[in-house]
């Protein structure tokens, strides 16, 4: 099994010190796959595909062993076996490409894809740069800077983007389709290829801080999708799942390596104990005994491909490194208890060392790491010269602009907002097909319109972004009777009659969710209006839990008070399916006057007996979308 999505992050730089030649093993492994398969491996499992989890991190093993000197394989067919993952169209590639991130309506688990990817390409971006091939250098490092178009600088959050609008109502603490087994908190601190880039993005190294603070002191609850990965939390820390491996040791990138050592100690002592069930999580084949390595060790590898290893805390005395070409490695810690847990002081190889971070030569060529604990936090580690650092200082891009605020779907008018990460970069915009001009006010909009967006500094411009402001008839309001769950809200009560079209994918947010409830909503037209038909659709997709309504009533009223049943759909038996499909309930009432139509949506509510889950009490899903009157 190749479970890579966790295993990059520390299981393969473990093996780069104590498994050199099965890394070189490994990495022959891959290119054989992506001889025989077209492709490296994902996630495999039993030597086969499985479409399981996200990004290519295969490169990210590949470009950390290369530049440890570890290229026991054809290194030209590395690089091009890395770019070939990194230029697909699957998985939200082709957008991600073509605009620097991955919109919502496109493709499920968005913002967790986009910052996988832009770390993935920095890996290929080091290895292009250190074989000499620049313009693959050039194309993958402004690709590692996508992170910065999903950034909030509102929230301070890594938040899911339609292409132009921000995925509403925004909950860090909620576990949503926009994340990939997390929540905004456990996501939006992966930027491990940018440190300093990202803290700029905060506001600075301070308020990266303060962001970090708040992780660990936030509420231990999600909200949103029931998510059994996440376990293990130290406020919304979660140490159960990987993407929140690398985050406690940041606060030696700000220069307060002390909260390093106190939340890594808390992490080894409170989250691993010696029992059957002694792991907050999943063992992830290797990733969290790795992550166990490390920490205890005193030092841990928050970016692969970096060559730099983070000083947390260490939890022995003593430890010695055996290494495959006969030098040895130790780590010492003096004075060492539970209470002291803070370095007062380091040496390496008997020479001073107040940098809070060790280089991967400094391990292989042997030598000794000693650590002089206390029970206070000191000022070791903390000038600037002591600090760890990741940045891209060049081929800097500007980020796409976003619609700050503005109804895509409105009724009267709208008034837009716009903005964007880089407070620096302008802003340009065009209506229809008018010129582009310089935006410095608020825009309003009476009457649906095309508006086209990009952002310029020092003469690079962002790629330009398009949205359709649709105008819904003013008359037209809409009353639901009962509620949607929120991380499927489709943007909110008006939803089902914006002129929005859900597809195939029901994470896409275009979707409303029901879960174990009916669906009840009246639509009112206003006035007496001459209506000829009505229509709903709804989506199946049985392997999601989601099912067509078992029942739908349409029913109409010039009141608002009594109705008249006008259509009924049964759908009393439910057959397995594996396919996703869109079901249309349409009624043609060959034209009659009324003002009010309720549409009544029964849920299968429990799960039929041959599905999966019902051995869990599994509950249905309704996933409705746009109601229709003509």
């Amino acid at each position: 099994v190749f479970s890579l999505w966790d295993t990059y992050r520390a299981a393969h730089p473990l093996y780069t010190i104590i498994e050199q030649k099965r890394t070189n093993e490994f990495i022959n492994t891959f290119l054989a796959k992506y001889d025989e398969g077209d492709i490296m491996p994902i996630w495999d499992l039993s030597a086969n595909y499985t479409g399981c989890m996200i990004g290519y991190h295969g490169v990210s093993v590949i470009a950390d062993a290369y530049l440890k000197g570890l290229q026991g394989y054809d290194t030209e067919k590395a690089l091009l076996a890395m770019k070939h993952s990194a230029n697909q169209d699957h998985l939200g590639l082709k957008t991600y490409k073509a605009l620097g991130f991955i919109p919502v309506e496109e493709e499920s688990e968005s913002v967790s894809k986009t910052l996988e990817y832009a770390y993935d390409d920095w890996t290929i971006a080091q290895m292009a740069k250190a074989m000499g091939k620049e313009d693959d250098y050039k194309t993958f490092i402004q690709r590692a800077q996508n992170y910065k178009n999903i950034f909030d600088p509102k929230t301070g959050f890594m938040r899911g983007r339609f292409k132009n609008t921000w995925f509403a109502p925004f909950d860090p603490y909620e576990v949503n389709f926009n994340y990939t087994e997390a929540n905004a908190w456990q996501y939006s601190f992966y930027v491990p290829q940018d440190i300093s880039g990202f803290a700029e993005l905060l506001g600075g190294n301070t308020q990266l801080e303060a962001q970090l603070d708040k992780l660990f002191t936030a509420k231990a609850e999600t909200s949103g999708r029931n998510q059994a990965d996440i376990t293990g939390l130290i406020g919304q820390y979660a140490h159960g799942n990987e993407p929140s491996h690398h985050m406690a040791y940041l606060y030696n990138f700000v220069g307060k390596p002390n909260k390093t050592q106190e939340k890594v100690h808390q992490i080894l002592t409170q989250l691993y104990k010696n029992d059957p069930d002694g792991i907050s999580g999943n063992e992830d084949c290797g990733q969290m005994s790795a992550w166990y390595v490390f920490g205890t060790l005193g030092f841990y590898p928050v970016t692969p491909g970096s060559n730099q290893y983070i000083i947390g805390t260490p939890l022995m005395d003593k430890a010695t490194i055996n290494l495959e070409n006969g030098n040895q490695f130790t780590i010492q810690a003096n004075n060492l208890s539970n209470e002291n847990k803070y370095i007062a002081s380091a040496e390496l190889n008997g020479k001073p060392l107040n940098h809070t971070y060790i280089n991967h030569d400094d391990i292989i060529n042997g030598g000794s790491l000693v650590f002089n604990m206390s029970n206070q936090p000191s000022a070791w580690g903390t000038h600037d010269n002591d600090l760890p650092k990741t940045s891209i200082d060049e081929h800097k891009i500007v980020p796409v602009p976003f619609i700050a605020k503005g109804d895509i779907a409105f009724k009267n008018s709208t008034e837009i907002i716009l903005g964007n990460a880089n407070k620096e970069a302008a802003i340009y915009y065009a209506l229809n097909d008018s010129d582009f001009k310089l935006y410095t006010e608020p825009i309003t909009l009476t009457e649906a319109a095309l508006l086209k967006i990009y952002s310029e500094r020092n003469g690079e411009k962002s790629v330009v972004m398009e949205t359709q402001f649709h105008k819904i008839n003013p008359n037209l309001s809409i009353k639901l009777d009962t509620e949607y769950a929120n991380q499927y809200n489709a943007g909110g009560n008006d939803a089902l009659i914006d002129g929005l079209y859900g597809t195939k994918d029901f994470r896409t947010g275009v979707w409303q969710g029901y879960f174990d409830k009916d669906l009840i909503a009246t639509v009112d037209l206003g006035k007496d209006t001459w209506v000829e038909s009505i229509g709903i659709n709804f989506l199946q997709d049985q392997r999601a839990w989601i099912f067509l309504p078992k029942k739908v009533i349409f029913s109409v009223s010039t009141d608002g008070k009594t109705f008249k049943s006008i259509a009924h759909f049964d759908s009393e038996t439910v057959e397995l399916s594996d396919l996703t499909e869109i079901k249309s309930y349409d009624y043609h009432l060959k034209g009659q006057t009324i003002r009010y139509v309720k549409i009544t949506a029964k849920n299968l509510g429990a799960l039929p007996e041959w599905h999966l889950g019902y051995g869990d009490d599994g509950k249905c899903w309704i996933f409705a979308d746009e109601i229709t009157i003509k």
